[in-house]
């Protein structure tokens, strides 16, 4: 049996460092979106022994020899040892849409959607939190992708409440292609210093629209004035969406480097990738609707 599935941009729309633990690990607030810009992963069988992983797509050449790569094996492999099956013979095919290591989960949501269409395939449902905790030993963000519906993530990421977003809204990501690693916009944010104080949970006004932007204005990404730092040309992608014509919102997303821009329609923000991309036509460029549920 062949099962796909989509494996979809992970947009922090805030994201706020809230504290730290003893091992280290930070401790985040983040209102977590998906849009239908996203790579994809097909799981099929092969006459053959061991686990067969191919990449496809424009962002696939990034993949060879990086970890992000290894994650979507890692979840094909722990999945197995949860449910007790083999992976002789799985072959797993993944087309890469989405820049590698460009603060929108690309890797988390590979992994999620390899769990999500292997359990299908193996016609597995997990009875516990194995799954869960699979997810969480895979990276932070694996957990609210697996999830895959809004959410106000906390904790490292095993923490979600569900969430709800205006239905409708236009979504245009940017990137410039620059590099910038997570560890050292941790580093450096620890240098700036200070934590930000943690928000109470409340449903967010999604039936109000004005209201809802109002909100998520009032909220930032801690992870961007450190990245910026680390990668000024950061700055000047976020000062382009923040020209653009009939823009929400703009910030960074993640650790960066990509930065979005929020619009009331899809329509918008088409119109607004067509003129980012003729501008700069050497960054990634483009737009989508994001997901209200």
């Amino acid at each position: 049996m062949t099962v796909a599935r989509s494996a979809p941009a992970k947009l922090n729309l805030f994201l706020h460092v809230v504290g730290r633990r003893d091992d280290g690990l930070h401790l985040l607030q983040s209102l977590v979106a998906f849009t239908d810009i996203a790579d994809r992963i097909t799981v099929d069988t092969f006459d053959g022994a061991g686990l067969q992983f191919l990449t496809t797509g424009p962002f696939a050449t990034a993949l060879e020899g990086d970890a992000a790569s290894n994650l979507v094996v890692r979840a094909a492999t722990g999945l197995a040892a949860v449910a007790g099956r083999r992976t002789d013979g799985l072959r797993i095919s993944l087309v890469k849409n989405l820049p590698v290591a460009s603060g929108i989960g690309g890797g988390s949501a590979d992994a999620a959607a390899t769990l999500q269409a292997l359990m299908a395939h193996w016609s597995f449902t997990p009875t516990d939190g194995a799954v869960h905790r699979l997810a969480l030993s895979l990276g932070a963000d694996v957990p609210v992708c697996l999830n895959g519906h809004p959410a106000i993530m906390k904790g490292i990421g095993e923490r979600l409440a569900p969430a709800t977003i205006p239905a409708g809204l236009g979504v245009l990501l940017v990137n410039p292609g620059a590099g910038v690693s997570t560890p050292s916009v941790f580093r450096q944010f620890a240098r700036d210093g200070g934590f930000s104080e943690p928000l109470t949970h409340a449903p967010w006004p999604a039936d109000d629209r004005e209201a809802w932007f109002a909100r998520l204005a009032a909220c930032s990404n801690d992870l961007q004035a450190p990245a910026v730092a680390l990668c000024p040309v950061i700055a000047d992608v976020l000062a382009v969406i923040g020209c653009c014509a009939d823009v929400r919102l703009h910030r960074m997303s993640g650790s960066g480097a990509t930065c979005l821009g929020l619009f009331d329609n899809p329509d918008a923000a088409e119109r607004a990738r067509s003129a980012v991309s003729q501008a700069y036509p050497g960054w990634w460029c483009t737009a989508g609707t994001l997901h209200h549920q």
